[in-house]
């Protein structure tokens, strides 16, 4: 039996492509354009190429007859990152110097969103800053810069809880556990009480809804539908998401760990000899400890989106393990808030670096703020490095069908009538029940009481002898057409909608036609004897 395709993907080689053509029409190659966004491109598929041409760099992507090219000129190229997203295909040495002269950031991911490379502009090495940074943990610098940067992360999430949740009894629980980081005396402690913020912080995420167009919900698992836990049931930790959301934030993660990584080489530190994290091969502890304040942020980016927009479920696959991926053009779409995770990153590797330094027995007035520039921007009287907000935008897409929207709706022309006929039988629905409930027939029963009251004490004796029904008709009730409903039903003490239907031809009792005569002006009219 043949496997189930998840989701549609392009053809995978030109014999392919050729094979699938339609006869009479060119379906390879088929060349798109790259442009940075946001200072970002990012490169994913098979083939990728990264070379020098006569000056410029050369980039190439794609899978199978669908490649994307773009050639960039050393100036005004506007790159500032480099996304690499897998492991297929080649870089040259010259692609390298050119990136590295225009300052612009290499980053490799793995497809699983690990940070395999992360190259940048960086400074020489400080031998002194970086034996200071090995000693930080023998001398008490490592339990004060953990408690701080923990300190910043518990704030981020007990905001996130508050602000973005909803939730004011978690974001008072990880205010407590926050309260006891001034008494720790070890970093092992400092992680336990960051261990248990986080318990509490993801239990207030468990419940979140994920929302997905209509369409698509019959193609969405279940366990996509809500947050659940952070921890997947694959490896028992974050790695290997199995549900969108997750996968997300692993993604970002990943970017900011490697803003981080950039961060620390850019000051002289080291980014592997951590004080926080353990020391573990294959890994920048030191990126890892950086992040940890800005995580929160993150966080805050994702459940704003979550709440605004729906997923699209083809910018996700789920392999045959169940580890939920992100889709190459989606992948890259958010690579586009690197630069933001890079500000926000900045100031803590700066402040970071200084507490390293402070440690040391030659102290230094201050190390370069080669990140913020915050001394240059001091001294020509600008303000301080401003809160950096991701300018990624995610397209606006319709909640029935998943098509991307150009207004601000929520719903395209053709799923907004679906979901005005729901919202009017379910509108009706309600109506009749309440229509039917006890207090309204006390209401309708009292009413009635009173028409029937007011109709046994009018005396038709007293109507005016010219007020007839031929009167009424003739001379009333075309008048009545000019005065709005709403007058009618102050007047009559009637409801909306019968004023209406007097307007339009109803005839009420008769104990009203003359004050509907004085409404329309309708003068008194002489009698006439013989």
């Amino acid at each position: 039996m043949a496997a189930t395709q998840t989701v549609a993907q392009p053809f995978l080689s030109r014999k392919h492509a050729r094979e699938n053509s339609v006869p009479g029409q060119t379906s390879f190659p088929q060349l798109t354009n790259i442009l940075p966004r946001q200072g970002v491109i990012t490169l994913s598929g098979f083939g990728i190429a990264i070379r020098v041409d006569r000056g410029h760099l050369v980039l190439e992507d794609g899978i199978g007859a669908e490649r994307r090219q773009c050639r960039l000129p050393r100036v005004d190229h506007g790159l500032k990152r480099l996304v690499i997203i897998g492991s297929d295909g080649h870089v040259s040495f010259s692609a390298l110097r050119w990136l590295a002269d225009q300052d612009a950031a290499f980053t490799m991911l793995e497809r699983d969103g690990k940070v395999l490379i992360t190259t940048g502009p960086v400074s020489s090495s400080d031998a002194k800053l970086r034996r200071a940074q090995a000693l930080a943990l023998q001398n008490g610098t490592a339990l004060r810069i953990s408690r701080e940067l923990i300190d910043r992360k518990l704030a981020g999430q007990e905001r996130v809880a508050r602000e973005a949740l909803h939730d004011e009894s978690t974001a008072q629980l990880i205010k407590l556990v926050r309260s006891e980081l001034a008494e720790v005396e070890s970093v092992n402690a400092v992680r336990g009480i960051e261990a248990q913020g986080a318990k509490i912080y993801w239990s207030a995420w468990r419940a979140l809804a994920v929302t997905f167009p209509r369409k698509d919900l019959p193609r969405v698992p279940e366990h996509w539908r809500s947050f659940g836990l952070r921890r997947s049931s694959l490896t028992g930790s974050p790695r290997l998401a199995t549900n969108p959301v997750n996968a997300i934030l692993n993604f970002l993660y990943a970017l900011l760990a490697a803003e981080s990584r950039l961060a620390a080489a850019t000051l002289g530190l080291d980014p592997g000899i951590g004080v926080l994290h353990v020391d573990t091969p294959n890994r920048d502890s030191l990126a890892c400890d950086l992040m940890e304040p800005i995580r929160p942020e993150v966080d805050a980016f994702v459940l704003d989106w979550m709440k605004r927009e729906p997923l699209p479920r083809n910018s996700f696959f789920e392999q045959r393990d169940g580890n939920c991926r992100l889709m190459a053009a989606f992948a890259s779409r958010i690579s586009e808030t690197a630069p933001s995770w890079a500000r926000l990153v900045a100031p803590v590797a700066e402040w970071c670096a200084q507490e390293i330094c402070n440690s040391t027995s030659a102290r230094r007035s201050g190390l370069p703020a080669r990140l913020t520039q915050r001394r240059r921007r001091g001294a020509q009287g600008g303000e301080p490095l401003p809160k950096s907000v991701p300018k990624f935008k995610a397209k606006r897409l319709c909640h029935g069908c998943g098509e991307e929207l150009k207004a601000g709706t929520t719903n395209c022309s053709h799923c907004a009538i679906e979901v005005s006929a729901e919202r009017l039988v379910k509108a009706a629905s309600l109506g009749r029940v309440k229509s039917h409930a006890p207090e309204a027939a006390a209401k309708r029963s009292a009413t009635q009481k009173i028409n029937t009251q007011a109709r046994w004490d009018w005396n038709p004796s007293n109507q005016p002898i010219w007020l007839t029904p031929e009167f009424y008709s003739e001379n009333i009730q075309p008048a009545l057409a000019s005065i709005s409903g709403k007058s009618i039903m102050r007047l009559l003490k009637v409801s909306l909608a019968y004023a209406n239907e007097v307007r339009k031809g109803r005839v009420p009792h008769p104990r009203h036609w003359k004050a509907l005569a004085e409404l329309a002006g309708v003068g008194l009219q002489p009698v006439h004897t013989d």
